[in-house]
């Protein structure tokens, strides 16, 4: 794997994004300013710090800017709300990401998971998500940006977060949509990554982990035969299987001392794989620098990781030390 090769090529390289664009906001609570409500009785949790972040599509994204990718295309449907503008605030703050894909729904939730941090423990999440199917005219709206974007995008990623069917970005219609540019583009590389249903896609290479494939009721190599792509399957510290027509390879995974944290390692793995993918790898090099780059961003803890390219440097140098 030559990484210098990749770290060298993704500045000069378009990836698109499309999928479900959460805001991930942590509420900072200090229990030493905990106060009864004098309404309740409750104890009253005084909060003394927001941090907001991109989050579930955003993940991906932050970790390809981390890793250098010179344009980043998201296309994603948000809510016209309070935790849209904080989101359009945080990706704005990003150079590389083009904004005029993000679409503000009046009607519409921003898909949010807020952390609230009494201290160092996280309390329980809570979640807004939008329960309700997604509006045709949204499909639509979709659909037009991923037409107008992909001539220059050098890959696709997919991110179908949202567990409730058709309430997300990645619709029935949307997914049938990406299988027709796949037939039609089978040189663009497209990867795809579902919670609920990495079994619904075809003509796109598609990244479950261990679980998400015993829910879908394949084996590897089955579902690598229904999408007509290759299959990379994430299985924790053994590494990357990667399934085709031609046969099943091991990608082993680097490893890792300490403790780690596996929030977001998927995320950071297709990042790597993406980057890879565009700067001229096999898929198996791209298996290899997945795990390179999610085993940096595991040790990151109590965080969702990127890894840098001076990491990624770094990284592979202790590897690879005879």
């Amino acid at each position: 794997m030559d990484i210098e090769r990749i770290l060298a090529t993704i500045p000069h390289r378009t990836i698109g994004l499309i999928g479900d664009l959460f805001l991930d906001r942590y509420l900072d609570i200090d229990p030493a300013r905990d106060e009864p409500s004098v309404e309740t009785g409750l104890t009253a949790y005084q909060v003394v710090g927001v941090r907001s972040y991109p989050g579930a599509l955003g993940t991906v994204l932050n970790n390809l800017a981390a890793l250098g990718v010179g344009r980043i295309v998201p296309i994603a449907a948000i809510g016209n709300d309070g935790e849209g503008y904080e989101l359009r605030q945080a990706l704005s703050a990003i150079q590389c990401v083009e904004m005029n894909g993000i679409l503000a729904v009046p009607d519409r939730r921003t898909p949010t998971y807020t952390k609230p941090m009494y201290g160092a423990k996280e309390l329980n999440r809570l979640d807004i998500k939008n329960r309700t199917p997604t509006p045709p005219e949204i499909d639509d709206a979709i659909l037009n940006l991923l037409d107008d974007a992909w001539p220059r995008l050098d890959a696709l990623i997919v991110l179908d977060q949202v567990s409730e069917e058709n309430c997300g970005v990645v619709t029935k219609r949307v997914r049938e949509y990406l299988a027709n540019l796949g037939e039609r583009h089978s040189g663009k590389f497209m990867l795809a990554d579902s919670r609920e249903r990495i079994g619904w896609f075809r003509s796109v290479c598609v990244k479950p982990n261990r679980e998400e494939l015993q829910r879908c009721g394949f084996s590897p190599a089955d579902l690598s035969t229904k999408t007509q792509r290759t299959v990379f399957l994430t299985d924790g510290e053994k590494g990357i299987q990667v399934v085709s027509a031609s046969g099943s390879v091991l990608v082993p995974a680097y490893p890792v001392s300490g403790p780690v944290d596996i929030c977001g390692a998927g995320d950071s793995c297709s990042a790597g794989i993406a980057s890879a993918m565009v700067s001229g790898a096999t898929h198996e090099q791209a298996a290899a620098f997945g795990n390179l780059v999610a085993s940096i961003t595991i040790q990151q803890i109590g965080a969702t990781g990127t890894a840098t390219p001076a990491q990624v440097r770094a990284r592979w140098k202790e590897v690879t030390r005879p």
